[in-house]
């Protein structure tokens, strides 16, 4: 608790002193945060990997069924991501990520660039170095990070209420161990099962608008207990019972 109010503090001063300084629209900022530093202001146009850093942060913040691509191209479909994520926090909703929309990422991860409210803990019980899946530990990791960013946006929009993670990254021993699905993706990393409040349906309802492409829940099978929420390259949603 001392680490993110003190990170809070941190990226309020920094906010402060580029304001005092003119940091305008176009200056980037000299803020150096622990996990990543953007130095420069973003918008339509730019590319590169600060722009795929940005998009991890805000892929979130998107529209019913959609998916924000990490290509590091700040196309149209990012900036309205950007958007949504300045006006849940606050900030000035124009789409242009500048000192204002990084200091309020700094104050929402810690320096092992998760948000302040997951952890790589919680999206791997299975083994500690995230071997044994479909992909390689790398790759398991990177696209727990996406997830949990996801679930920061989600976990917001339903009113800063805390969200549990049961079950998230599964070597193929671990997913057998469970009687999951040998295509299951939870052998990929990017998957998480929610369990306890908001309820199960409201969690599957809302997840829709947060870049979650399977969303599974009550209605179907073996899902009365959870809320499954993945990134699937083939979309399918499915919670009967939730009307979904």
């Amino acid at each position: 608790m001392f680490r993110r109010v003190s990170r809070l503090l941190l990226s309020f001063v920094m906010l402060m002193a580029g304001a005092v300084v003119g940091v305008g629209a176009t200056a980037g900022t000299a803020h150096a945060d622990s996990c990543y530093t953007w130095n420069r202001t973003l918008s339509q146009g730019s590319s590169g990997s600060d722009v795929t850093q940005l998009q991890i942060r805000v892929a979130g913040w998107v529209t019913s069924g959609e998916r924000l691509s990490y290509d590091g191209q700040y196309g149209a479909r990012t900036a309205a991501a950007v958007k949504k994520f300045q006006a849940a926090y606050g900030l000035s909703a124009d789409g242009v990520a500048g000192p204002a929309t990084f200091s309020k990422i700094y104050a929402l991860q810690d320096a092992d660039c998760t948000p302040v409210h997951f952890t790589y803990a919680e999206l791997n019980k299975c083994n500690s170095d995230w071997s044994g899946g479909a992909v390689s530990a790398a790759t398991a990791k990177s696209n727990a990070l996406k997830t949990m960013w996801k679930l920061e946006a989600m976990r917001h929009a339903l009113g800063d209420v805390p969200i549990t993670v049961s079950s998230g990254f599964r070597s193929y021993a671990c997913n057998n161990a469970v009687g999951g699905s040998a295509t299951s993706r939870h052998l990929y990393g990017d998957a998480a099962d929610l369990v306890g409040s908001p309820s199960l349906c409201r969690l599957a309802q809302q997840s829709r608008t947060h870049g979650f492409s399977e969303i599974l829940g009550p209605g179907y099978p073996g899902h009365n207990d959870h809320t499954h929420v993945a990134f699937d390259p083939s979309p399918y949603w499915s919670a009967p019972t939730c009307g979904i």
